[in-house]
C-alpha cells in the first residue's frame, strides 16, 4: 500500500499528515500527487470527498517551499486557486494553512460579501497562495491590488460547478492575465463538453487520472426516490427527519426562498434546521455551517451554490426535497454524504413536475434507481405512470444550462 514519506514530501508535510492522522493516500492523491510534484499539467475526474485537495495542496507546497523557494513579491501570486463559492475558497485555504502549518505559507482569500480593504492589505506584500472566486478576483485584478504575471501554478477546482454559475467569462479574462508558461491543474466532477474545451484551452499535455467514471454516483451512497405530490413533500420530509438515525442531514432545494420555507416549516414541527443560501450575509451563512458542523443543528437546508463549500463528515443523509433542472448537480449533491470512507444514504423527492428531471438523471449516471410510492391515491399524480420506468427512453435534446446568479 502506498504511503505518504513515498511521494518524497518534505518531512514538515509529512509531519502535518502525521498531527492531523493521515497515513495512506486516497485514490486520486496516489495518482495525482507526483505529477503535480513533477510541474505536469493535470486534468483530474474527481467527485467531492475524494481527497482532491490535498491531492493539489500537498505538492504545490512541496514545490513551493522545497524545489523552488523564491521571496515574495509585492502584490505578486505564486498559486491561484479558482473555486466556485465563497465556502469553497475558504475550505481549501484552511486545507493549504493544515498541510503547511511548519512551513508558514502565506495564504489568502478573497471572496465577495466581505470588506475589500482588509483583502487589499493582505495582497499587498504578496501571497503564497490565493484562494479566489473569479467575480472578486476580477475587481482586484481592475483595481490593480493584485498582479498575476509572476503566477506559477493555477487550479482550478469544481470547473463544472463554475460554469453552471456562469463564470466561463470571468475565468477566461482571468486567464489572460496569466503567464503562459504556468503549470495548471483542472479538476471537475464531471466532464461535459463545455468544461473539455475549457480544459483543452488551459491545460498542455497534461497527466489525466480519474478516481470514478464520469457522471457516476458515489459507490457507497444508498439511494432512493419517493414519488410524492408536491403539496406533501414537506409533510414527507418532516416525517422521515424525525427518525433518529437522520443524525446530520442535508436537504437541498432548488431555490433560496424555498430554503427558507423548508426551514421554517421544520422549525414549527419542532426540529431544528438553519438555511445556508446566497441571500444569507456571509456571517450567517459561516454561523450557519459552524453549528452543523458542531453538531449544534442536525439539518442543514441548502441551494446547490451554497451547499458547494460544505466539507463536513458524517453526513448520515442527503435529502433532495427537490430535483435539481442540471442533472450533474444530483451528483455534488449526494456527494455531501459518504465521505472520507464512509457510507451514506441519499433520498429524492419527485412529484408529477420533476419527472423528467428524474429521467435525466438516471440516464446521467447510467443507473435505475429504486423507487417508494408515496403518491395519494387518485391524485393527478397517482394516476400519471411512473416515468414508465425501466423501458428504453426516446433520446432528449440535451437541456441547455442556463447561467445561474452567484452564491
Amino acid at each position: 500500500m502506498t504511503q505518504f514519506a513515498d511521494f518524497g514530501l518534505a518531512d514538515s508535510l509529512l509531519r502535518a499528515l502525521q498531527s492531523e492522522g493521515y497515513t495512506s493516500p486516497t485514490p486520486i492523491q496516489t495518482k495525482a500527487v507526483t505529477p503535480v510534484m513533477e510541474g505536469r499539467d493535470l486534468l483530474g475526474i474527481a467527485q467531492t470527498g475524494t481527497g482532491k485537495t490535498a491531492a493539489f495542496a500537498l505538492p504545490i507546497l512541496h514545490r513551493l517551499f522545497v524545489t523552488d523557494k523564491k521571496p515574495l513579491q509585492p502584490r505578486s501570486v505564486r498559486t491561484l486557486v479558482l473555486a466556485p463559492t465563497r465556502e469553497l475558497a475558504a475550505q481549501i485555504a484552511a486545507s493549504f494553512e493544515t498541510y503547511g502549518r511548519h512551513l508558514r505559507p502565506v495564504v489568502t482569500v478573497v471572496v465577495g460579501g466581505v470588506k475589500h480593504n482588509p483583502q487589499v492589505r493582505a495582497l499587498a506584500r504578496g501571497v503564497d497562495v490565493l484562494v479566489a472566486t473569479p467575480g472578486r478576483l476580477l475587481d482586484h485584478l481592475q483595481g490593480g491590488t493584485v498582479r498575476l504575471d509572476q503566477t506559477e501554478i493555477v487550479v482550478l477546482d469544481e470547473a463544472d460547478h463554475m460554469l453552471d454559475l456562469g463564470f466561463l467569462v470571468p475565468i477566461r479574462r482571468i486567464l489572460a492575465k496569466l503567464p503562459k508558461r504556468r503549470q495548471t491543474l483542472f479538476f471537475s466532477a464531471t466532464m461535459p463538453k463545455d468544461i473539455g474545451e475549457l480544459a483543452r484551452d488551459m491545460l498542455t499535455d497534461p497527466i489525466e487520472v480519474s478516481v470514478a467514471p464520469i457522471a457516476t454516483t458515489a459507490e457507497r451512497v444508498d439511494q432512493s426516490v419517493y414519488l410524492v405530490d408536491a403539496a406533501d413533500k414537506r409533510s414527507l420530509l418532516a416525517e422521515l427527519l424525525a427518525k433518529p438515525e437522520f443524525s446530520r442531514a442535508l436537504v437541498f432545494t432548488r431555490t433560496k426562498h424555498g430554503a427558507d420555507k423548508v426551514a421554517r416549516h421544520l422549525e414549527t414541527t419542532g426540529i431544528p434546521a438553519a438555511a445556508i443560501h446566497g441571500n444569507k450575509s456571509q456571517s450567517q451563512r459561516e454561523r450557519a455551517l459552524a453549528a452543523f458542523k458542531s453538531g449544534r443543528t442536525r439539518i442543514l437546508v441548502a441551494t446547490d451554490i451554497a451547499a458547494r463549500g460544505i466539507d463536513v463528515d458524517a453526513v448520515s443523509h442527503v435529502v433532495n426535497f427537490e430535483l435539481p433542472d442540471v442533472p450533474e448537480a444530483y451528483v455534488h449533491r449526494i456527494g455531501r454524504t459518504a465521505r472520507a470512507g464512509a457510507e451514506g444514504i441519499a433520498i429524492s423527492f419527485c412529484d408529477a413536475a420533476e419527472r423528467r428531471n428524474l429521467r435525466d438523471i438516471e440516464r446521467l449516471t447510467r443507473q435505475t434507481l429504486p423507487v417508494i410510492d408515496r403518491r395519494r391515491p387518485g391524485s393527478a399524480s397517482e394516476r400519471a405512470p411512473a416515468a414508465e420506468r425501466g423501458r428504453p427512453q426516446r433520446p432528449q435534446q440535451q437541456r441547455r444550462r442556463q447561467p445561474r446568479r452567484a452564491a
